[in-house]
């Protein structure tokens, strides 16, 4: 088996996918499984070297990294070892078989990162001084619910909120997707809702609901009032939001669609409304 090079002494060569130190990496592709696993264990998984350095930045605390042989002479890999190993994480690498083998899927990335989960914000301290807020109504798609923290944080948006049946943002998909922009945008979950919109309104928030409704105001129209603080609100990919969600919001809003098309997927949605309404 080949040893890892000598200057690196303190990574860990593993040989075998059944290692129980790499249970962290274990059956990632099972969905159903790390969605109920992860938060329980109050850990979650980043991939590839740019992502693992975002969360770094960030301020979370590594449990581990699991590298793959082939990839240990890139400079960006190595300074990821570097600064892991630096946390007195333990720094893993193994040969691609034994990945897929741990994992399920080819990491074709060769950099996963383990990393403990810090506790969740109050929803009044992530509302503290923001002026535009995205609410995130029972999202369940990974990769749309990644795309939005990355146009949330690329459009200057001060927060997210996502709802109690909502996807987990630190999925590791959802992480990959946003860039590892869902560590740089504030963000909680809250608690009740629709009733949890009354949080909003009582810190000064216009809650904008984006829907299709007779009585829903073109998105150029709600820009163009300029509100001090704005909470953008999108629905699930299927049916959109809730009646009950849309009769709690101030106002109802719509995307001008032309091309027969009549709505857009969240995702693009939301990129679309954060650019409109940018302070």
């Amino acid at each position: 088996m080949p040893q890892v090079p000598p200057d690196d002494a303190s990574w860990i060569s593993v040989g075998d996918a059944a290692d129980p130190r790499l249970t962290d990496y274990l059956d990632l592709t099972d969905v159903e499984l790390r969605r109920r696993r992860e938060p329980e264990e109050g850990l979650f998984l980043a991939e590839g070297a740019n992502v693992v350095t975002r969360a770094l930045r960030a301020g979370f605390r590594p449990r581990s990294l699991l590298l793959l042989r082939d990839r240990l002479d890139r400079d960006d890999v190595r300074v990821v070892a570097a600064a892991v190993s630096s946390l007195d994480a333990p720094v893993y690498v193994a040969d691609a078989d034994v990945l897929v083998g741990l994992t399920g899927y080819d990491v074709h990335r060769g950099v996963l990162a383990a990393f403990e989960r810090k506790p969740l914000p109050l929803v009044d301290d992530v509302l503290h001084g923001a002026r535009r807020v995205v609410v995130l109504e029972d999202v369940v798609d990974h990769t749309n619910l990644g795309a939005a923290f990355r146009s949330a944080a690329a459009l200057g948006v001060d927060a997210v909120l996502v709802t109690p049946r909502c996807a987990d943002p630190l999925y590791r998909r959802s992480v990959r997707v946003s860039m590892g922009t869902v560590f740089a945008v504030p963000w909680t979950r809250l608690t009740s809702w629709p009733a949890d919109l009354g949080l909003l309104s009582a810190a000064g928030f216009l809650t904008a609901a984006l829907a299709l409704t007779d009585d829903a105001i073109t998105l150029d129209e709600l820009a163009s009032q300029r509100h001090d603080r704005l909470a953008l609100v999108l629905g699930t990919e299927g049916s959109g939001l809730r009646t009950s969600t849309l009769a709690a919001t101030d106002v109802r809003v719509r995307i001008p669609m032309s091309g027969g098309v009549d709505s857009l997927n969240v995702a693009a949605a939301a990129a679309v409304a954060c650019y409109a309404t940018r302070v």
